[in-house]
């Protein structure tokens, strides 16, 4: 996004905004936010353009309007700033409308096209939304604050019963944004599909059905922003979500999700362990599965458990709770005391978990290792395959990116006596061979000097480089045929 033209002296700035009365000081970030707008670009939308369905135009993204989507970002977050240190609409308005604050150029301009009404009502509204954003959120002091929040998440997604396979395989993609909002020290954070398909063990296609219909109806994580180009999606992790279930996704006996009273209303189980194990080969969906997952969490965050206390802990059913322990136990995870189950003394070797000593006496099967039992499920190498595929698509979406940025269009091939005859597409950008300058620049014919703003795209077309002009090539082409029939009208 480009950039506003607007200059100032750093000498000559001030430090709070001017024209108000009883609103308090505000931060010095907002201040020059409200008088300078966004200098560092951290409200652009990003970039606008796309190609249209026939490969070739480039046409502007729907959900993207460029300078009026950043105009709108910037106010909203003065409009935040404002409510949350107990400002008032009216005073909002006298910072938006100010002729001198920068950062109301959007309000201004909206009321310049439509009227001060116009511009009076889109205030109140961004006004609205901001209030109900700001009351409720928590504003976070310090890291450390944000910790506290994070941990206390933590725990409520460890008592919280995720029933079916479909809330299970929820879990996992809740776990992995907590772990990267852990590592971003906050619940905002950035992660893209492919990242967080790889941190939790699934595919995209699962991961986005898991997205609509379990953690955003529920209110578990919201996407502020869509993700383009080389930038991940920026994520924000509620943390205080909806308890009830979407009643526009109700369950599907497909996955066992039916209702049952075998499972309790509150859950208790370690979700670190189940952080480190869901990215393995060996929980695949034809591996040891995501209930495995459930039952080896709830036995390390309690031990010794019977079958009907399981069903509580992991909110798993009890014919998957019997059935998966069998397996368990066939691979040597897991062992029964009597009625009692718990994991086996090395069950979670390698991970920092420390377990209770064998039993005296007992006669279990050697706990086997993670790769041997993803072998002998044929899962092993999964992982690597999924890493390996998105590798492959981010290397062809990035060279798509780079064709985009030169305004590259596709050539037209031709049969012509059996042989394929390529013709590049007619352009107005074509300039001579002697135009061409050392490093990709364009020498003016005039003076002999590389001009600053013109550059040659590895395809040897011609391209402008100037953060002012953010015109398609149809819109290039189109004021090039212009200026040909004017010059020409005027010869």
């Amino acid at each position: 996004m480009p950039h506003s033209t607007y200059q100032t002296n750093p000498q000559q700035q001030h430090s709070h905004p001017s024209g108000l009365s009883g609103l308090p000081h505000l931060p010095p970030v907002v201040s020059d936010l409200v008088l300078f707008g966004d200098l560092t670009g951290r409200y652009a939308a990003g970039s606008y353009s796309r190609l249209a369905s026939d490969g070739r135009a480039v046409v502007l993204r729907g959900d993207r309007q460029g300078a009026a989507e950043h105009g709108h970002r910037i106010t909203a977050a003065i409009a935040c700033h404002v409510a949350r240190i107990g400002g008032t609409v009216d005073q909002l308005t006298q910072l938006l409308l100010h002729p001198e604050h920068e950062g109301g150029r959007h309000a201004r301009s909206i009321a310049l096209r439509s009227g001060e009404s116009r511009a009076l009502g889109y205030i109140r509204r961004v006004w609205s939304s901001a209030s109900e954003a700001v009351g409720a959120s928590r504003a976070l002091g310090s890291r450390h604050e944000a910790y506290e929040v994070l941990a206390a998440l933590r725990d409520r997604i460890e008592t919280t019963p995720w029933r079916g396979e479909r809330g299970r395989t929820a879990l996992r993609v809740l776990r992995a944004h907590l772990n990267f909002a852990e590592i971003a020290g906050g619940p905002l954070h950035h992660a893209s599909e492919r990242q967080t398909a790889e941190e939790a063990g699934i595919s995209r296609t699962t991961l986005r059905a898991v997205y609509e219909s379990v953690l955003r109806p529920q209110g578990w994580l919201r996407r502020l922003r869509v993700g383009h180009g080389r930038e991940g999606s920026t994520w924000y992790l509620n943390t205080a979500p909806s308890r009830f279930w979407p009643t526009q996704y109700p369950p599907d006996p497909a996955l066992k999700e039916w209702t049952t009273p075998e499972t309790a209303t509150t859950a208790d189980i370690d979700s670190t362990v189940l952080a480190r194990l869901m990215g393995h080969d060996a929980f695949a969906h034809h591996g040891l599965g995501s209930a495995a997952l459930m039952i080896i969490s709830a036995l390390r965050q309690r031990p010794h458990q019977t079958v009907t206390e399981l069903v509580g802990s992991s909110s798993v059913s009890r014919a998957t709770t019997y059935r998966t322990l069998r397996r368990l136990a066939e691979h040597g995870l897991a062992h029964h005391t009597g009625e009692t189950w718990a994991l086996a003394p090395r069950a979670l070797e390698g991970l920092g978990s420390s377990l209770p000593a064998p039993v005296p006496g007992l006669d279990v099967v050697p706990a086997e290792g993670w790769d041997t039992v993803a072998e002998r499920h044929d899962t092993r190498g999964l992982a690597a395959q999924r890493k390996a595929l998105h590798a492959a698509q981010r290397t062809a979406y990035r060279e798509a990116l780079d064709r985009l940025a030169e305004h590259r269009s596709k050539a037209v091939v031709i049969v012509r006596k059996g042989r394929q005859v390529l013709i590049p597409a007619p352009r107005p950008d074509e300039i001579p061979s002697a135009w061409h300058a050392p490093g990709g620049r364009v020498l003016d014919p005039l003076t002999g000097h590389a001009t600053p703003d013109w550059r040659i795209a590895t395809d040897g077309r011609l391209i402008l480089i100037t953060p002012s002009d953010q015109r398609s090539y149809d819109e290039l082409a189109a004021a090039h045929a212009e200026a040909l029939s004017e010059w020409n009208s005027a010869a």
